[in-house]
């Protein structure tokens, strides 16, 4: 296999474990104030992500460093295209990021206040604005034959783009919810689980619709394959809700948002982003990559340093997976 491939799969799964992990943080962060009916309850909902939000956040950085440094020409490109979305994406994550540490500072409602709306705003931009920006990816942008973006912000608000939108703002409040399920106790438990199951229908609607309509415009007999089985990881994680076997349920949501970002690589394979202007312009996995000695640096360094990152991670989750309520939340 080429090393040019190899990093198209390694980018693919870098952006696939940051949506699945991050997608679920995202859920609670918009369900923070539908969830969380006083504020020990929404301590509670905040906790439940406090010891890992940030390192969930490491695998977007992971995966904006091995685009840059695998293919340039693809981040130059894509970063002075979407350079508005991603410009409001980042500002939402910083905000969010500042308003975990910060809410906590002072007692006063208020002041609390105003940090949830930053919690709530920082998940909810970035939730809508990803799926958005993953459609345009695989749909394709007008692209000189230099590579040079040549449309406007308007350009990628068509209705597809606007569909990806809702169906990872669907597919990330269903996720929170049944993660909030599988991490705590009591009404919070049963609220949010009862809502996952409420949100799952609206979600299945939206994840079909945009699925086909992505087949529509390019596809491929894996990409067919994983849609297929994102559909039904979907559809079963939904019925584990409904009857109340969380960690199931999680499993399926998580699985679910895995493929369904593994069938847009696939679909997208070997292009990384096409032209709709000119068909010289489209950029593939080949024309935009670095140089093969970079590529087998780098490659050596992520066989060395992945194992250890992964490792971490996994007993960050091992150690924080006890469920919570507000019985640990102290009155103050």
């Amino acid at each position: 296999m080429e090393l040019t491939t190899v990093w198209f799969l390694l980018v693919a799964v870098l952006f696939t474990g940051y949506f699945v992990l991050e997608g679920f943080d995202f859920g609670v962060g918009m369900l923070l104030p539908v969830l969380g009916r006083d504020d020990r309850e929404r301590r509670v909902l905040i906790n439940t992500i406090g010891p890992v939000w940030d390192g969930n956040e490491v695998w977007l950085i992971t995966a904006g460093g091995a685009m840059f440094a695998a293919f340039p020409e693809w981040y130059a490109t894509l970063f002075s295209g979407f350079y508005l979305p991603l410009l409001l994406i980042l500002l939402a994550l910083i905000a969010r990021g500042v308003a975990f540490e910060y809410r906590h500072k002072r007692p006063e409602a208020a002041w609390k206040r105003r940090w949830d709306r930053a919690i709530f705003w920082g998940s909810l931009l970035p939730a809508v604005l990803w799926g958005v920006a993953f459609a345009n990816i695989l749909r394709g942008v007008p692209l000189t034959a230099d590579h040079e973006y040549a449309g406007g912000l308007l350009d990628l608000l068509h209705p597809y783009a606007l569909l990806g939108g809702a169906t990872t703002l669907a597919l990330f409040l269903t996720h929170g919810a049944v993660f909030i399920a599988l991490k705590t106790v009591g009404d919070v438990r049963e609220r949010a689980g009862a809502l996952a199951v409420r949100l799952g229908v609206v979600t299945a609607v939206l994840a079909v619709a945009f699925l086909t309509w992505t087949l529509a415009i390019r596809s491929s007999a894996a990409a067919v394959v994983l849609a297929v089985g994102a559909a039904l990881a979907l559809v079963g994680g939904l019925a584990a809700a409904r009857v109340r076997r969380e960690g199931w349920a999680f499993t399926g949501t998580a699985v679910a948002i895995g493929l369904a970002v593994a069938t847009l690589f696939a679909a997208l394979f070997p292009n990384v982003l096409p032209s709709t202007l000119d068909a010289a312009g489209t950029l593939t996995a080949a024309n935009a990559a670095s140089t093969p000695y970079t590529l087998k640096i780098m490659t050596w360094v992520a066989v060395v340093f992945t194992p250890i990152v992964l490792a971490y991670q996994g007993w960050t989750y091992w150690v924080f997976r006890k469920r919570i309520g507000v019985a640990h939340i102290p009155r103050h």
